[in-house]
């Protein structure tokens, strides 16, 4: 009897603590709701790219180099540093008397605007890319360009459709694109990626997948097997085709798979206007090639990484790296948190599991 009322007030403690667990999280949710209701908005952050690998080497060459000649190189770095703001100074002094626009032109130095998207499923970086874009395209020149790092396996057409038409206003501006992908660009991944006036890729970087995919589980027969009914009433003959628990017809079968088809055509179209000089039959098969085995095909233009670009145009330009971030309700914080401490524990169980198989 004892263990029963020990149990039974170990239980009504757990209890207690879960529904108050439970009660700071609506708190905390209702309060990130209120946020957003009165708009969550986000910030662009600007990083001057030269400066930072100005930075990076300088701390490099100062651990490296003995004092002397670390000396005498920042010697000859503040002499040309005082040549280069001479000539900045005397382009900026054309620029204001400058009249005519090609000669405006002539006397800015080219800048580069470096964007990221990585994407999941649901393209919900687009959110952010596209007030990228818009606030590069308040400031850029036809001289200008814009280079996206790409990283992205695919998702929803529609939402990739979304992001593609964000690039394609990067074209609309006459500003040259120029897209990195390091990883993979892969079904609405290369969507995106074959707008791009320069595309490049790293050696084993996954391009392609250019197919189209339904799939869901169907439970009908389950159901059907414990006397559950399911019904849905519906106007349109084909208002609902493919369902998770309706009995799936043939003439529904049909139905999807000519949506599919259609939409595999229109995919294959939008490739081959962006990429012309490329066999659309022979690449839109739903495979995927690296990098180097894309190059022969004419998907990609060139072999590289996107840190060799980044570091060949600051070479010849202002490079800055342009970031829109939303600002974080407490609720998104503590999931982050939540999921980022989850995701490290997660990660240290399966490093242990793995060095133990090579122990007995």
């Amino acid at each position: 009897m004892e263990y029963l009322i020990e149990y039974g007030l170990f239980l009504a403690k757990t209890v207690t603590l879960v529904f108050a667990i439970i009660a700071i999280l609506g708190a905390l949710m209702a309060a990130g709701n209120r946020n957003r209701r009165q708009g969550n908005k986000g910030e662009i952050s600007v990083t001057h790219l030269n400066e930072e690998f100005d930075h990076l080497s300088d701390t490099l060459k100062r651990n490296v180099l003995d004092k002397h000649a670390w000396k005498l190189l920042q010697k000859k770095e503040r002499k040309q540093q005082k040549q280069q703001a001479k000539q900045d100074a005397r382009l900026a002094r054309k620029k204001l008397k400058a009249t005519d626009e090609d000669e405006q032109d002539e006397a800015r130095r080219k800048r580069v605007y470096v964007l990221n998207f990585n994407g999941d499923i649901a393209a919900s970086a687009v959110d952010s890319l596209r007030q990228e874009i818009s606030a590069v395209l308040a400031l850029a020149e036809a001289t200008d360009e814009v280079l996206l790092r790409l990283e992205s396996p695919g998702g929803m057409v529609h939402a990739y459709g979304l992001a593609a038409s964000q690039l394609q206003r990067i074209k609309d501006n006459n500003i040259s694109l120029t897209i990195c992908v390091d990883k993979v660009a892969a079904s609405g991944g290369y969507m995106m990626a074959c707008l791009a006036d320069r595309l490049i890729a790293a050696p084993f970087a996954i391009l392609g997948s250019i197919g189209v995919l339904v799939q869901l589980p169907n439970f009908h027969r389950v159901l059907k097997k414990n006397d559950v009914d399911y019904e849905t009433i519906t106007a349109g003959e084909y208002k609902t085709t493919l369902t998770s628990f309706g009995e799936i017809t043939q003439k529904g079968r049909d139905k999807v798979k000519e949506e599919v088809e259609e939409m595999h055509r229109l995919f294959k179209q939008w490739v081959q206007e962006h990429r012309p000089n490329l066999d659309i039959d022979a690449i839109s098969t739903g495979e995927t090639w690296v990098g180097l085995q894309a190059l022969s095909r004419n998907m990609i233009d060139t072999i590289s990484t996107s840190d060799d670009c980044i570091l060949q145009a600051c070479a010849e330009a202002d490079v800055y790296e342009v970031r829109y971030e939303y600002r974080k309700s407490l609720t998104d914080r503590l999931g982050f948190a939540v999921e980022t401490s989850l995701g490290r524990a997660l990660k240290s169980i399966g490093t242990s599991l793995r060095n133990t198989r090579f122990y007995s």
